[in-house]
Protein backbone atom coordinates (compact mmCIF):
# COMPACT_ATOMS: atom_id res chain seq x y z
CA UNK A 1 0.00 0.00 0.00
CA UNK A 2 1.16 3.50 -0.83
CA UNK A 3 3.04 5.15 2.05
CA UNK A 4 1.58 8.59 2.68
CA UNK A 5 3.52 11.65 3.77
CA UNK A 6 3.47 12.56 7.46
CA UNK A 7 2.45 15.88 8.94
CA UNK A 8 5.97 16.59 10.20
CA UNK A 9 7.24 16.17 6.61
CA UNK A 10 5.70 19.58 5.93
CA UNK A 11 7.62 22.76 6.81
CA UNK A 12 6.64 24.36 10.10
CA UNK A 13 5.83 27.71 8.47
CA UNK A 14 3.51 25.95 5.99
CA UNK A 15 1.68 24.15 8.80
CA UNK A 16 1.36 27.43 10.70
CA UNK A 17 -0.06 29.16 7.61
CA UNK A 18 -2.65 26.40 7.23
CA UNK A 19 -3.66 26.72 10.87
CA UNK A 20 -4.17 30.46 10.58
CA UNK A 21 -6.75 29.78 7.85
CA UNK A 22 -8.41 26.88 9.73
CA UNK A 23 -7.10 24.43 7.15
CA UNK A 24 -5.82 20.88 7.69
CA UNK A 25 -3.98 18.66 5.17
CA UNK A 26 -5.87 15.41 4.69
CA UNK A 27 -3.14 13.08 3.48
CA UNK A 28 -1.22 12.66 6.77
CA UNK A 29 -4.44 11.52 8.48
CA UNK A 30 -6.14 9.75 5.57
CA UNK A 31 -5.54 6.22 6.86
CA UNK A 32 -6.81 7.20 10.31
CA UNK A 33 -10.25 8.11 8.94
CA UNK A 34 -10.23 5.55 6.09
CA UNK A 35 -8.36 2.50 7.43
CA UNK A 36 -7.80 -0.35 4.99
CA UNK A 37 -10.13 -3.36 5.01
CA UNK A 38 -12.40 -2.56 7.94
CA UNK A 39 -12.95 0.09 10.64
CA UNK A 40 -10.79 0.39 13.74
CA UNK A 41 -13.43 0.88 16.42
CA UNK A 42 -12.67 2.63 19.69
CA UNK A 43 -15.31 0.43 21.32
CA UNK A 44 -13.66 -2.32 23.35
CA UNK A 45 -15.03 -5.69 24.40
CA UNK A 46 -16.12 -4.80 27.95
CA UNK A 47 -18.20 -6.42 30.70
CA UNK A 48 -19.95 -4.87 33.70
CA UNK A 49 -20.75 -7.38 36.45
CA UNK A 50 -23.93 -6.64 38.35
CA UNK A 51 -22.67 -8.22 41.56
CA UNK A 52 -19.90 -5.60 41.70
CA UNK A 53 -22.03 -2.73 40.40
CA UNK A 54 -25.11 -3.19 42.60
CA UNK A 55 -23.58 -2.19 45.99
CA UNK A 56 -22.22 1.01 44.44
CA UNK A 57 -25.62 1.82 42.97
CA UNK A 58 -27.35 1.26 46.33
CA UNK A 59 -24.70 3.44 47.98
CA UNK A 60 -25.57 6.16 45.48
CA UNK A 61 -29.11 5.96 46.85
CA UNK A 62 -27.75 6.71 50.32
CA UNK A 63 -25.43 9.50 49.19
CA UNK A 64 -27.69 11.42 46.81
CA UNK A 65 -31.45 11.97 47.24
CA UNK A 66 -33.54 11.77 44.09
CA UNK A 67 -34.29 15.50 44.36
CA UNK A 68 -30.58 16.21 43.86
CA UNK A 69 -30.10 13.66 41.08
CA UNK A 70 -33.29 13.78 38.95
CA UNK A 71 -32.13 10.43 37.53
CA UNK A 72 -29.89 8.36 39.83
CA UNK A 73 -27.75 6.47 37.33
CA UNK A 74 -24.33 4.85 37.15
CA UNK A 75 -23.15 5.01 33.54
CA UNK A 76 -21.61 1.89 32.01
CA UNK A 77 -18.75 3.59 30.20
CA UNK A 78 -16.56 1.84 27.65
CA UNK A 79 -12.86 2.50 28.38
CA UNK A 80 -12.09 2.57 24.66
CA UNK A 81 -14.02 5.83 24.36
CA UNK A 82 -12.73 7.28 27.64
CA UNK A 83 -14.84 7.25 30.81
CA UNK A 84 -15.59 10.97 30.43
CA UNK A 85 -17.47 10.26 27.16
CA UNK A 86 -20.05 8.16 29.06
CA UNK A 87 -20.80 5.87 26.13
CA UNK A 88 -20.75 2.11 25.61
CA UNK A 89 -20.23 2.34 21.84
CA UNK A 90 -20.32 4.96 19.10
CA UNK A 91 -24.13 5.20 19.27
CA UNK A 92 -25.11 3.42 22.51
CA UNK A 93 -25.32 4.79 26.05
CA UNK A 94 -25.89 2.41 28.96
CA UNK A 95 -26.78 3.24 32.54
CA UNK A 96 -28.02 1.38 35.61
CA UNK A 97 -30.77 3.42 37.26
CA UNK A 98 -32.00 3.11 40.84
CA UNK A 99 -35.39 4.10 42.20
CA UNK A 100 -36.12 3.67 45.91
CA UNK A 101 -39.56 3.14 47.51
CA UNK A 102 -41.66 6.30 47.51
CA UNK A 103 -39.43 8.16 45.08
CA UNK A 104 -40.53 9.91 41.90
CA UNK A 105 -38.16 10.75 39.06
CA UNK A 106 -39.88 13.86 37.64
CA UNK A 107 -41.47 14.19 34.23
CA UNK A 108 -39.34 15.25 31.30
CA UNK A 109 -38.84 14.54 27.61
CA UNK A 110 -35.72 14.56 25.49
CA UNK A 111 -34.54 14.08 21.95
CA UNK A 112 -32.56 10.83 22.46
CA UNK A 113 -34.62 7.63 22.31
CA UNK A 114 -34.51 5.46 25.44
CA UNK A 115 -35.59 2.02 26.57
CA UNK A 116 -35.65 0.49 30.04
CA UNK A 117 -34.81 -3.18 30.65
CA UNK A 118 -35.97 -3.98 34.18
CA UNK A 119 -33.28 -5.73 36.23
CA UNK A 120 -34.77 -6.26 39.70
CA UNK A 121 -37.59 -5.26 42.03
CA UNK A 122 -41.33 -4.69 41.83
CA UNK A 123 -43.75 -1.87 42.49
CA UNK A 124 -42.25 0.78 40.22
CA UNK A 125 -43.73 2.13 37.02
CA UNK A 126 -42.96 4.46 34.15
CA UNK A 127 -45.66 6.78 32.83
CA UNK A 128 -45.17 7.58 29.14
CA UNK A 129 -47.49 10.20 27.61
CA UNK A 130 -50.15 9.28 30.16
CA UNK A 131 -49.83 5.49 29.87
CA UNK A 132 -48.78 3.79 33.11
CA UNK A 133 -46.32 0.95 32.42
CA UNK A 134 -45.64 -1.38 35.36
CA UNK A 135 -42.00 -2.41 35.73
CA UNK A 136 -41.27 -6.10 36.29
CA UNK A 137 -38.02 -7.99 35.80
CA UNK A 138 -37.24 -8.55 32.13
CA UNK A 139 -39.85 -6.08 30.85
CA UNK A 140 -38.80 -3.67 28.11
CA UNK A 141 -40.35 -0.19 28.26
CA UNK A 142 -39.93 2.41 25.53
CA UNK A 143 -39.56 6.13 26.15
CA UNK A 144 -39.12 7.35 22.56
CA UNK A 145 -37.88 10.72 21.43
CA UNK A 146 -40.14 13.61 22.39
CA UNK A 147 -42.52 11.68 24.68
CA UNK A 148 -43.08 12.82 28.25
CA UNK A 149 -42.09 10.23 30.84
CA UNK A 150 -41.59 9.93 34.58
CA UNK A 151 -40.85 7.10 37.02
CA UNK A 152 -42.55 6.33 40.33
CA UNK A 153 -42.26 3.63 42.98
CA UNK A 154 -45.12 2.31 45.13
CA UNK A 155 -43.26 -0.80 46.32
CA UNK A 156 -41.11 -1.52 49.33
CA UNK A 157 -37.72 -2.54 47.86
CA UNK A 158 -35.23 -0.96 45.45
CA UNK A 159 -35.98 -1.20 41.73
CA UNK A 160 -33.15 -1.18 39.20
CA UNK A 161 -33.24 -1.04 35.43
CA UNK A 162 -30.83 -0.80 32.54
CA UNK A 163 -31.18 2.36 30.44
CA UNK A 164 -30.25 2.10 26.75
CA UNK A 165 -30.18 5.34 24.76
CA UNK A 166 -28.91 6.54 21.40
CA UNK A 167 -27.53 9.56 23.26
CA UNK A 168 -23.95 9.45 21.85
CA UNK A 169 -25.21 9.80 18.29
CA UNK A 170 -27.81 12.46 19.07
CA UNK A 171 -25.25 14.41 21.10
CA UNK A 172 -22.67 14.14 18.29
CA UNK A 173 -25.28 15.59 15.90
CA UNK A 174 -25.74 18.54 18.30
CA UNK A 175 -29.41 17.63 18.63
CA UNK A 176 -29.53 16.53 22.29
CA UNK A 177 -31.67 18.45 24.79
CA UNK A 178 -34.30 17.92 27.52
CA UNK A 179 -37.47 19.72 28.60
CA UNK A 180 -38.84 19.55 32.13
CA UNK A 181 -42.55 18.87 32.56
CA UNK A 182 -45.37 18.59 35.07
CA UNK A 183 -46.59 15.38 36.72
CA UNK A 184 -48.68 13.44 34.22
CA UNK A 185 -52.29 12.42 34.51
CA UNK A 186 -52.64 8.70 33.87
CA UNK A 187 -54.97 8.19 30.92
CA UNK A 188 -54.25 4.62 29.90
CA UNK A 189 -52.83 1.28 31.02
CA UNK A 190 -51.64 -1.77 29.14
CA UNK A 191 -51.70 -0.90 25.43
CA UNK A 192 -49.66 -4.07 24.91
CA UNK A 193 -52.77 -6.14 25.66
CA UNK A 194 -54.19 -5.16 22.27
CA UNK A 195 -51.29 -6.95 20.56
CA UNK A 196 -51.15 -10.26 22.45
CA UNK A 197 -51.81 -12.40 19.36
CA UNK A 198 -49.43 -12.44 16.42
CA UNK A 199 -50.95 -11.52 13.07
CA UNK A 200 -53.86 -9.49 14.44
CA UNK A 201 -53.98 -5.81 15.39
CA UNK A 202 -56.81 -3.50 16.42
CA UNK A 203 -58.84 -2.48 13.35
CA UNK A 204 -61.94 -0.38 14.10
CA UNK A 205 -64.54 0.21 11.40
CA UNK A 206 -63.82 3.89 11.21
CA UNK A 207 -60.45 5.24 10.13
CA UNK A 208 -58.09 5.90 12.99
CA UNK A 209 -54.73 7.55 13.30
CA UNK A 210 -52.18 4.97 14.37
CA UNK A 211 -49.83 6.23 17.06
CA UNK A 212 -46.17 6.29 16.07
CA UNK A 213 -45.37 4.06 19.04
CA UNK A 214 -48.51 1.96 19.63
CA UNK A 215 -46.84 -0.40 22.11
CA UNK A 216 -44.71 1.00 24.93
CA UNK A 217 -44.29 -2.04 27.20
CA UNK A 218 -43.10 -5.50 26.16
CA UNK A 219 -43.76 -7.81 29.14
CA UNK A 220 -41.03 -10.38 29.76
CA UNK A 221 -43.60 -13.10 30.47
CA UNK A 222 -44.86 -12.83 26.88
CA UNK A 223 -41.39 -12.57 25.33
CA UNK A 224 -40.11 -15.55 27.32
CA UNK A 225 -43.12 -17.65 26.30
CA UNK A 226 -42.54 -16.73 22.64
CA UNK A 227 -38.90 -17.84 22.86
CA UNK A 228 -39.82 -21.17 24.47
CA UNK A 229 -42.46 -21.82 21.80
CA UNK A 230 -39.98 -20.98 19.04
CA UNK A 231 -37.32 -23.23 20.58
CA UNK A 232 -39.74 -26.15 20.52
CA UNK A 233 -39.93 -26.02 16.71
CA UNK A 234 -36.59 -24.45 15.74
CA UNK A 235 -33.93 -26.92 14.51
CA UNK A 236 -30.95 -27.47 16.79
CA UNK A 237 -28.07 -25.15 15.97
CA UNK A 238 -30.29 -22.30 14.75
CA UNK A 239 -30.56 -19.21 16.95
CA UNK A 240 -33.78 -18.82 18.93
CA UNK A 241 -34.29 -15.07 18.77
CA UNK A 242 -37.22 -12.64 18.63
CA UNK A 243 -37.17 -8.93 17.81
CA UNK A 244 -38.97 -6.11 19.58
CA UNK A 245 -40.97 -4.46 16.79
CA UNK A 246 -43.75 -1.96 16.17
CA UNK A 247 -46.81 -4.27 16.08
CA UNK A 248 -48.55 -2.08 13.52
CA UNK A 249 -45.73 -2.00 10.97
CA UNK A 250 -43.39 -4.87 11.84
CA UNK A 251 -40.43 -2.49 11.74
CA UNK A 252 -37.93 -1.88 14.54
CA UNK A 253 -39.63 -0.51 17.65
CA UNK A 254 -37.33 2.55 17.54
CA UNK A 255 -35.46 4.33 14.76
CA UNK A 256 -31.76 4.18 15.62
CA UNK A 257 -31.13 1.16 17.87
CA UNK A 258 -32.53 -2.34 17.56
CA UNK A 259 -33.64 -4.66 20.35
CA UNK A 260 -34.14 -8.41 20.55
CA UNK A 261 -34.16 -11.33 22.98
CA UNK A 262 -32.27 -14.58 22.49
CA UNK A 263 -32.59 -17.96 24.17
CA UNK A 264 -29.74 -20.42 24.56
CA UNK A 265 -30.94 -23.99 24.98
CA UNK A 266 -29.31 -26.00 27.82
CA UNK A 267 -25.66 -26.61 26.92
CA UNK A 268 -25.99 -24.79 23.60
CA UNK A 269 -23.17 -22.88 21.91
CA UNK A 270 -23.86 -20.39 19.10
CA UNK A 271 -21.27 -18.97 16.73
CA UNK A 272 -22.52 -15.62 15.45
CA UNK A 273 -20.93 -13.86 12.47
CA UNK A 274 -19.07 -10.59 12.67
CA UNK A 275 -21.40 -7.67 11.91
CA UNK A 276 -20.72 -3.99 11.39
CA UNK A 277 -22.84 -2.65 14.30
CA UNK A 278 -21.75 -2.72 17.93
CA UNK A 279 -23.82 -5.03 20.15
CA UNK A 280 -24.81 -5.01 23.83
CA UNK A 281 -25.68 -8.25 25.63
CA UNK A 282 -27.55 -8.32 28.95
CA UNK A 283 -28.27 -11.63 30.69
CA UNK A 284 -31.84 -11.73 31.99
CA UNK A 285 -31.88 -15.33 33.22
CA UNK A 286 -29.45 -18.20 33.49
CA UNK A 287 -25.69 -18.53 33.19
CA UNK A 288 -23.75 -17.86 30.00
CA UNK A 289 -20.38 -17.17 28.49
CA UNK A 290 -19.72 -14.64 25.73
CA UNK A 291 -16.65 -14.78 23.54
CA UNK A 292 -16.14 -11.39 21.89
CA UNK A 293 -13.43 -11.36 19.27
CA UNK A 294 -11.81 -14.26 21.11
CA UNK A 295 -11.98 -12.56 24.52
CA UNK A 296 -14.09 -14.59 27.03
CA UNK A 297 -16.55 -13.14 29.54
CA UNK A 298 -18.44 -15.19 32.12
CA UNK A 299 -21.96 -13.80 32.61
CA UNK A 300 -24.20 -14.15 35.64
CA UNK A 301 -27.74 -12.79 35.80
CA UNK A 302 -27.96 -9.01 35.17
CA UNK A 303 -24.40 -8.81 33.80
CA UNK A 304 -23.97 -6.62 30.72
CA UNK A 305 -21.25 -6.69 28.07
CA UNK A 306 -20.48 -4.79 24.88
CA UNK A 307 -19.03 -6.07 21.60
CA UNK A 308 -17.49 -3.72 19.02
CA UNK A 309 -18.52 -3.88 15.40
CA UNK A 310 -16.86 -6.55 13.22
CA UNK A 311 -16.12 -8.71 16.29
CA UNK A 312 -17.28 -12.34 15.95
CA UNK A 313 -19.46 -13.51 18.85
CA UNK A 314 -19.66 -16.88 20.55
CA UNK A 315 -22.43 -17.46 23.08
CA UNK A 316 -22.53 -20.51 25.33
CA UNK A 317 -25.06 -21.62 27.93
CA UNK A 318 -23.05 -22.70 30.96
CA UNK A 319 -25.94 -24.81 32.26
CA UNK A 320 -26.73 -28.25 30.84
CA UNK A 321 -30.18 -28.22 32.43
CA UNK A 322 -31.68 -24.71 32.21
CA UNK A 323 -32.05 -22.26 29.30
CA UNK A 324 -30.37 -18.86 29.34
CA UNK A 325 -32.06 -15.68 28.11
CA UNK A 326 -30.29 -12.59 26.79
CA UNK A 327 -31.52 -9.11 25.95
CA UNK A 328 -29.67 -7.64 22.97
CA UNK A 329 -29.34 -4.01 21.85
CA UNK A 330 -27.44 -3.06 18.70
CA UNK A 331 -26.85 -0.32 16.14
CA UNK A 332 -28.24 -2.37 13.23
CA UNK A 333 -31.22 -0.09 12.33
CA UNK A 334 -28.87 2.89 12.05
CA UNK A 335 -26.37 0.98 9.92
CA UNK A 336 -29.13 -0.27 7.62
CA UNK A 337 -30.61 3.19 7.14
CA UNK A 338 -27.17 4.54 6.25
CA UNK A 339 -26.39 1.65 3.91
CA UNK A 340 -23.46 0.57 6.09
CA UNK A 341 -24.80 -2.73 7.45
CA UNK A 342 -22.43 -5.62 6.78
CA UNK A 343 -22.13 -9.25 7.85
CA UNK A 344 -18.88 -11.17 7.49
CA UNK A 345 -18.83 -14.97 7.64
CA UNK A 346 -15.55 -16.69 8.40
Amino acid sequence: MLELARLDDLPADYRAALGEQNLVPLWPSLRAVLPPGQPRPRTQATCWHYEALRPLLLQAGELTPIEKAERRVLVLANPGHGLDKMQASAAIYLGMQLLLPGEIAPSHRHTPNAVRMIVEGEGAYTTVNGEKCPMQRGDLILTPTGLWHEHGHDGDAPVVWLDVLDLPLVYYMEASYVEEGQPQTITGLGSERAYLRGGVVPSPVFTRTNPRYPMLRYPWADVRAALLALAAQQPAGEAVQVAYVNPETGSDCQNILGYSALMLRPGETLQLPARSPATVLHLIEGAAEAGIGGKPFTLAEADTCCAPGFAPLTLRNRSSEQPAFLFIADEAPLHKKLGLYEVRHG
